[in-house]
C-alpha cells in the first residue's frame, strides 16, 4: 500500500501539471469558437483525458492494443459526440423541453467536451508511445494560442475582439491582456519542454520563468510596446527620413497588400478645434510627388518647389515657409497627433502650417506625438471656379516642373477629348477642366488592389489607357498627368483619407493603414493648393472599416492628457475587475518574495553567529551548505553527506570535519562532547576563504545577487 502511495504521488505532479497546460491551450483556442460552457467542457474533458491515459495506459485491457487502434477508436468517440450535439441543437423536442439556449449550451458542452477528451487523449498515447508524440504536445499547445491571437497580427490592439471588446469597455489597454496571454503561453509551452527533467527543479523553472515574463514588463515599461514593422501602400510609415535626402520606390507595387493587412490603427488625431471637412473626408497631408524623374513624379530635389510642406519632425516647433492664401476661406484648426507606430514624416490636417511638439502623455503607447496647426478650407467648389492658376513667384523652371509629364501623347489626346463638351462659359476655366477629368475617372476607373500595372514603364498610362483598373495611386498618376497636359500645374499628395463619419461625433479620430490615400492636387492663385481627387463608382475590393470607437475613445484620450484618460476610465470602470490593480498585486508580490528571499538567506548566513553551543553543529553547517549552493556545489540527489565532502575535498576541504562534526552531534545526540564555539567559526571561515579562493569573480558575484540560492542547500 505504501509503495503504490508513493507511485501516485510520484507520478500525480507531472499529471496534473501537463493536464493544465494542455487545459490551457483548449481553454484559449475555445474562446473565440465557443460558448462559456463549451470552454469548460474542452477543459473538463482535457483534465478527464490526461488522467485516464496516465493511470491507464500501462494497465490491462489497453496496454494489449495497438496504438492505431486507439487513435481509431478515440476518432470514433469524438465523432460520435458531435453527431450527440448536432441532435441536441437541431431536435425541436430538446429545444422545447430545454429551451433552445439551454439546447445550444448543452451541444456546446458536449461537443467540446468529446472533442477535447478524444484529441487530448490521443496526444497522451503518442506521448507515451512514439518519440515524437511530446513534439505534438507543444506544437499543439502553440498553436492554439497563435490562433487564439492571431488577429492581433499588424498592431490591431483591438482585435481578437473577445479580448479587445473587454478590455476597451473597462478602459483597459488589450496590449496588457495580451501580454498576459503571452506569458502564460510560454510558462505552458516551457512546462511542456521541462516534464521529463528533473521533478524536483519545476518550482524552481517555473520562478525563473516567472520572473523572466515580469522582465517583459518591465522592458514594456522602459522601452514601450512593441510596434510592427509596418509599411503601408505609400511607404507612410517606417524609418524617418529628411524631406531632401529621400528617393521614391516605385509606389505602383504597394498595391500588393491585402485589404486585411491595412487594418491596423497607426494613429489617432484629437480635434482641439471643431471641423467638418468640404468634401465628406479629412485629408491628412504628408508629402507630395511633384518632380517628374525622367520616368514617374518623385520627392522635389528643389528648395523652390513644395515650400508649403513640413517634412521634418521637431523637438520644439517648425513652420511651413509658405503659407496657404484665402485667409477669410479658411478655419484655424487644431490637432494633436499620437503616432501608434513610427513614420517616415510628419503629418497634419490640410493645410498644415505649422508643427509643435508636446510631451508624449503615453509613451508605452505613442511613439511620438505632437500638435499641427492647419489652416483648413471652408470655401465650396464654386469658389474655384474663374480662378487663376500658380503663384506669382514661381519661376518659369517651376512652373515647368509643375507642367512635366511623360512624353505620350495620349494623355493630352484623352484629356482634350474629355474637355471638349463643356458649355462654352467654362471652356477654358482651369477647374471646371480639372472636374470634368475627376468625372470621367469617377464614372469608368474602377477600385481594386490588383497589380498588373506595377511592373510597366509607365503604370499610370497601362492602367488609363488599359482596364482602367487600379487603386488610388493609379488614379492619382493619371489624373495629375492630365491635369499638367491641359497646362495645369499639379502633383499628387500623399498621406492619409479618412471618412469623417468615423469620427462618431467625438473629437478623436482613428487612423489605420487602410487610410493611406495619394491624391491629385492643383495650385490656384491666391488659394493655394486644392485637392480634386477622384473618387471611382465601381470597386472590386470593400476598403471601407468599422469605427472603432471605443478603441478610439481610449486612444483619444490616452493622448489628451493623463487626467482626461483617468476620467476615461472610471467612466468605463463598470467590472469589480481591475488589471492594472492585478499587476500592480503581482508586481508587490515579487517584490515581496525577492526581499523574503534576502532576508532568509542573510538570517541563514547570520544565525551561526546568533545560536547557542548546542545549535552550532546544525546552524554553522547549514551556513556553509548555503555558501556552497550560491556557486553552484551542491549534493547530488541519493549522495551521503560523507561522499559530498570527499567529492569536494579538493577544493573545499575544511568541509570535511565540518560534515563530520555535524553528523556526530546530530547522530549521537546532546551527550557528545561538542566543539567549542570558535571552532566552528574558525571552520565557516576556512570554508569561505577555499570557496573564494576556488571560485571565479563572476559567480561570486551571482552569488550575493541571487536571493533564492539557499533554497538549493541540503
Amino acid at each position: 500500500m505504501t509503495i503504490q502511495f508513493a507511485h501516485t504521488k510520484q507520478h500525480f505532479l507531472p499529471t496534473s501539471l501537463r493536464a493544465f497546460i494542455i487545459a490551457s491551450g483548449f481553454w484559449a483556442l475555445s474562446l473565440s469558437l465557443t460558448v462559456l460552457s463549451g470552454s469548460i467542457a474542452a477543459v473538463l474533458g482535457c483534465v478527464l483525458a490526461c488522467v485516464f491515459i496516465d493511470t491507464s495506459l500501462h494497465r490491462s485491457p489497453l496496454k494489449h492494443f495497438q496504438t492505431y487502434s486507439l487513435l481509431a477508436a478515440l476518432f470514433v468517440t469524438g465523432l460520435i459526440g458531435v453527431s450527440i450535439a448536432a441532435v441536441l441543437v437541431d431536435s425541436s423536442l430538446i429545444a422545447n423541453v430545454l429551451s433552445p439556449i439551454t439546447a445550444f449550451n448543452s451541444s456546446e458542452f458536449v461537443a467540446w467536451l468529446s472533442l477535447s477528451f478524444a484529441i487530448t487523449c490521443s496526444l497522451r498515447v503518442l506521448a507515451h508511445r512514439t518519440s515524437y508524440g511530446a513534439v505534438i504536445e507543444i506544437v499543439f499547445v502553440a498553436a492554439a494560442f497563435i490562433v487564439t491571437l492571431a488577429a492581433h497580427r499588424n498592431g490591431m490592439i483591438h482585435r481578437p475582439f473577445f479580448i479587445g471588446d473587454f478590455a476597451l469597455i473597462r478602459g483597459i489597454d488589450p496590449a496588457t491582456i495580451l501580454m498576459a496571454f503571452g506569458c502564460g503561453a510560454v510558462l505552458a509551452l516551457a512546462a511542456l519542454l521541462m516534464m521529463e527533467s528533473n521533478q524536483r527543479r519545476l518550482p524552481y523553472h517555473f520562478a525563473v520563468l516567472g520572473l523572466l515574463c515580469f522582465s517583459l514588463v518591465g522592458y514594456i515599461r522602459l522601452f514601450g510596446l512593441p510596434t510592427p514593422n509596418l509599411t503601408n501602400d505609400l511607404g507612410l510609415t517606417g524609418q524617418e527620413q529628411s524631406g531632401g535626402s529621400r528617393q521614391q520606390e516605385n509606389p505602383f507595387r504597394d498595391g500588393e497588400n491585402t485589404a486585411e493587412d491595412k487594418e491596423a490603427p497607426v494613429a489617432v488625431v484629437v480635434f482641439r478645434d471643431d471641423y467638418e471637412p468640404l468634401n465628406g473626408s479629412y485629408y491628412f497631408r504628408e508629402s507630395a510627388y511633384s518632380q517628374f524623374n525622367g520616368v514617374m513624379l518623385d520627392y522635389t530635389t528643389r528648395e523652390d518647389m513644395d515650400r508649403d510642406l513640413i517634412e521634418q519632425f521637431t523637438s520644439t516647433e517648425i513652420e511651413a515657409d509658405v503659407l496657404p492664401e484665402a485667409a477669410d476661406q479658411r478655419i484655424p484648426v487644431r490637432t494633436s497627433i499620437g503616432m501608434l507606430v513610427p513614420h517616415r514624416n510628419p503629418f497634419g490636417l490640410v493645410s498644415p502650417v505649422s508643427y509643435e511638439n508636446v510631451a508624449n502623455p503615453n509613451n508605452l503607447r505613442f511613439k511620438r506625438t505632437y500638435d499641427a496647426y492647419s489652416m483648413a478650407p471652408e470655401y465650396d467648389f464654386e469658389y474655384l471656379l474663374g480662378r487663376e492658376l500658380g503663384r506669382e513667384e514661381w519661376s518659369e523652371e517651376v512652373w515647368d516642373e509643375y507642367l512635366t509629364l511623360p512624353a505620350d501623347p495620349r494623355y493630352q489626346q484623352l484629356a482634350e477629348s474629355l474637355i471638349a463638351n463643356l458649355r462654352p462659359e467654362y471652356a477654358d476655366d482651369p477647374f471646371a477642366k480639372a472636374w470634368a477629368i475627376k468625372s470621367y475617372l469617377d464614372e469608368n476607373g474602377i477600385y481594386s488592389l490588383k497589380n498588373e500595372h506595377a511592373y510597366e514603364a509607365d503604370p499610370a498610362a497601362s492602367f488609363l489607357f488599359g482596364d482602367l483598373t487600379g487603386y488610388c495611386m493609379h488614379f492619382a498618376f493619371a489624373a495629375t498627368y492630365m491635369y499638367r497636359s491641359l497646362g495645369i500645374p499639379a502633383r499628387v499628395g500623399v498621406g492619409y483619407s479618412v471618412p469623417a463619419s468615423n469620427r462618431a461625433g467625438g473629437s478623436a479620430l482613428l487612423v489605420q493603414a487602410v487610410h493611406g490615400h495619394a491624391w491629385p492636387e492643383i495650385y490656384f492663385k491666391d488659394i493655394g493648393w486644392v485637392i480634386v481627387d477622384p473618387a471611382p463608382q465601381q470597386t472590386l475590393v470593400d476598403m471601407t472599416t468599422d469605427p472603432q470607437n471605443e478603441l478610439q475613445q481610449l486612444l483619444g484620450d490616452m493622448l489628451r492628457d493623463d487626467a482626461s484618460f483617468e476620467d476615461f476610465l472610471s467612466a468605463q470602470q463598470n467590472s469589480a475587475f481591475s488589471f492594472q490593480g492585478l499587476l500592480n498585486i503581482l508586481y508587490a508580490m515579487v517584490l515581496g518574495a525577492i526581499f523574503l528571499g534576502y532576508a532568509i538567506k542573510s538570517y541563514r548566513l547570520l544565525a551561526p553567529r546568533l545560536g547557542s553551543l548546542e545549535q552550532q553543529h546544525k546552524l554553522s553547517y547549514r551556513a556553509v551548505l548555503d555558501r556552497l549552493a550560491a556557486v553552484g556545489l551542491t549534493r547530488h540527489y541519493g549522495e551521503s553527506r560523507e561522499d559530498f565532502a570527499a567529492r569536494l575535498a579538493g577544493s573545499v576541504p575544511s568541509l570535511s570535519p565540518m560534515t563530520q562534526a555535524h553528523l556526530a552531534v546530530a547522530l549521537s545526540g546532546p551527550q557528545k562532547t561538542l566543539p567549542q564555539a570558535d571552532w566552528w567559526s574558525q571552520q565557516r571561515a576556512s570554508v569561505n576563504g577555499e570557496i573564494s579562493a576556488n571560485t571565479k569573480s563572476w559567480q561570486r558575484a551571482l552569488a550575493i545577487l541571487n536571493p533564492f540560492s539557499w533554497l538549493f542547500s541540503r
